[in-house]
Order: C-alpha cells, then structure tokens, then sequence
C-alpha cells in the first residue's frame, strides 16, 4: 500500500473501530490510530474515485496546526512517526508513515463546531432567507462572501453516515452538550480560527470557514480529529478575492462545483469524477499545504 493509493487501509492485526468519510479508526488499547484515506466527500457522500495523496495532504496539515495551536488548546495529537507506534503497528509503518497519527482516545461531542469569517455555503444561503445565520443576526447588505463584521460560532448536529449535518442555535448546542462545555468550545473555537485566520492571511490564503470537533479524556476538553484543512474549511486566494460571487478556492469547493454543474442530485451513487477534476482537486490541496506550511511532500511527485 506504500506510494499508491488508498481507498481504505487493511491492517488485519489491528482492531478497525470504524470506517468515516475520509478516516479509517483503529482502536490500540487505550489508544487509537487514525488513518487518513484518499477518498473525498461531497454533500456528505463518499465518491467513488479517490484523490491522488491526499491523505497524506492533509495529515501534514493537521500536524502543522496542531503544533501552532498548543499555546492555546491541548489536542489529541500524542505521535505521527510511525517508528513509535506500538508494536503492534510496526509490521505496517512503511504504510503508516505519512498518512496517520497516533491518538488519545477522546468521547467525541455530538456536534460540529463551525466558525464563519465569511459569508458563504449554508450560510448564506439562510441569511438570504432569514438574514441570520444559525440564528445569529447579521446585518443588513451583505452579499455573497461578504466579510462577517466578527467571526460567528456556528454549531451543527453530526449526522449519521449518508445524512446531512443540519446547522443548529446555539442554544440548541447548549441543550446537546451542556451549558457550560457550549461555551468553552465556543470560545475555543473562536480563539483558534483568530489564530489560524491571521497565519493564513500573512500567506496569501483567506480561512472563510472552518470546522473543528472535541471531545472530553479524563474531563478534559481537547481538540481532536483533523485541523484547518481543505477538507474542514474554505481556503481562498486573498489576491483573487472580490465580494459579491462565489470565490476561487483551494479546497473541495471545485468539486461541488463541478457535482453541481453536472446536476448530480448530491446522493448516492456518486457519479464517475474525469481525470481532470481528480487532477485538479488534488492540485488545489497541494496548493494550499505549500501556500500555508511553505513545504510540500517530498516523496510525492508533483503530478
């Protein structure tokens, strides 16, 4: 499995906990592994043609913000190098290497923590209805990829495999998890995208939304799962940006675009993706790596 790519990770040593979108989960005693596949989703299903490298992609990404963000934010992160993984994973470690990380294992809370710089996707449409945003009221004017007068926490249920994620007040989000850890990821997850966002601009990249989950170990709340990725956010180029229409962008906002153009109903199955798109997509997620962490993988050939 090494240099190729992975539809999904067999380790027939290791305990598999579960299949995600994009993550397969392997559970090492109190521990757990997480395996980062090519596959790609959009409107919550999984498409049938993979994304050259891409789990590669975004592992180094969420290592690179993960390290960013300790001043503010214990996380999950415990190892990436697979030479330490337990001995149990060492038979798999050239396959391992690059694409997982070596996790705490947190109880994960039941919704998703979104936080909007920017006016676009769910959002806007709502505000275009509503002139709110999950309840939030903002102000009048504001056209597509408006810039929020302040970023807004925006929470959302988790929806079962082949469902969608519906976007919640936060009241309701107090009602799932508890008035008090509401607040704390609230202000967590503000802190963080602050955090990110101003990074991401000095390097040319505007972090229009992102989304960032948690979960308790031992009573403590920490970041888990990925971070900042093209997979939870929209990255836009700062110097292709104008208000008013939907943005240029360095994640897989191209391929909805491109589901949406060819008219896909956006449920299964998913329909064959051309090469061109598959190139492209995998392109813009190099792109962003490069433009944020100033690096690329080295062991990956550049199309």
């Amino acid at each position: 499995m090494a240099d190729q790519i992975v539809r999904e990770s067999d380790f027939p040593n290791l305990k598999l906990l579960r299949r995600g979108k994009v993550r397969d989960v392997y559970e090492i005693e109190d521990q757990l592994l997480i395996v980062a596949s090519d596959r790609i989703s959009a409107y919550d299903v999984v498409m049938a043609d993979p994304i050259p490298d891409k789990g590669k992609i975004l592992t180094a990404l969420s290592l690179f913000w993960f390290k960013q963000l300790e001043p503010l934010v214990e996380h999950h992160l415990i190892t990436a190098d697979a030479s330490l993984y337990p001995e149990v994973c060492r038979p798999y470690a050239a396959d391992l290497q690059g694409r997982s990380m070596l996790v705490k294992k947190a109880r994960p809370l039941p919704v998703e923590c979104i936080v909007r710089g920017y006016l676009s996707g769910s959002g806007w449409a709502e505000y275009q209805d509503k002139g709110s945003v999950c309840g939030i009221v903002l102000p009048p004017g504001l056209v597509e990829s408006s810039p929020l007068p302040e970023a807004i926490f925006t929470p959302s249920t988790k929806a079962e495999d082949g469902q969608h994620d519906e976007n919640i007040s936060f009241e309701e989000a107090s009602r799932l998890i508890g008035r008090e850890t509401a607040e704390s990821v609230r202000r967590l997850s503000l802190q963080i995208y602050r955090h990110g966002r101003d990074l991401a601009a000095e390097r040319g990249i505007i972090v229009a939304d992102t989304k960032f989950e948690f979960g308790h170990v031992d009573g403590r709340l920490i970041l888990i799962d990925e971070v900042l990725t093209p997979d939870s956010s929209r990255f836009w180029p700062m110097d292709a940006y104008k208000p008013g229409v939907s943005q240029k962008s360095f994640d897989k906002q191209f391929l909805r675009d491109y589901l949406t153009a060819i008219k896909w109903p956006k449920k299964p199955p998913p329909p064959p993706l051309p090469e061109e798109i598959v190139f492209k997509t995998r392109e813009k997620y190099l792109e962003a790596l490069h433009r944020i962490t100033g690096q690329g993988l080295p062991e990956i050939t550049k199309g």
